[in-house]
């Protein structure tokens, strides 16, 4: 790639990342609703055709950011494990949860989950897709090994996990990352034997 591309390809996703962000803020302020692509470029201070060489209108955009962010969650998880690592919930620490550290990090997106006139499809993708992590990325061991529906036990394990982060997210992280990791640990040690990481 000549540095000419590769700066044109810079410009190009900054100014996908301003877009996305002004839809965030607008989202906020106004409601997803009754925003229009005007308000998204007056806030970004760009061109409607400059809006236009990206997406076709708002609802690609709002997909664009709502895609991006949650591949970002899914991919987040493995980072502090390796492929067939076993993990122990007795020795659960809080490296272990890359995930809550991503939300917190993009938290001006998942606090979007606050509002009723939000992101189109964030309260069902977003649940569904700790769901998935759990499903696709990791084999969990139960206490005791008691013999349970898997597939049930994962559902059931992800949507608590998912209650939690969405308490945590409307009371506005008011538990620190650490905090919070922690009484997820003292809960999974409850149920969870161990798990182990699969891979993507």
């Amino acid at each position: 790639m000549s540095d000419e591309q590769s700066t044109s390809s810079k410009q190009r996703n900054r100014t996908k990342e301003h877009l996305k962000q002004a839809l965030v803020h607008l989202i906020k302020e106004k409601g997803y609703h009754s925003l229009s692509v005007k308000d998204i470029v007056n806030y970004a201070s760009y061109n409607r055709s400059t809006f236009y060489i990206h997406y076709q209108d708002k609802i690609e955009l709002a997909e664009d950011v709502l895609d991006s962010m949650l591949q970002g969650l899914e991919d987040s998880v493995g980072k502090p494990y390796v492929p067939g690592q076993k993990v122990y919930t007795t020795n659960l620490h809080a490296p272990s949860f890359n995930l809550v550290s991503y939300i917190y990090k993009h938290r001006n997106f998942f606090e979007l989950i606050k509002y009723n006139d939000t992101l189109p499809g964030l309260h069902t993708r977003f649940p569904q897709s700790i769901l998935n992590i759990y499903r696709d990325q990791f084999i969990f061991k139960t206490i005791n090994n008691i013999p349970v529906n898997m597939d049930y036990f994962k559902r059931y394990t992800a949507y608590g996990f998912y209650g939690l982060i969405l308490n945590w997210i409307t009371m506005n992280f008011k538990e620190s990352q650490e905090e919070f990791i922690k009484e997820v640990i003292d809960l999974a040690k409850t149920h969870i034997y161990s798990f182990e990481y699969r891979g993507k």
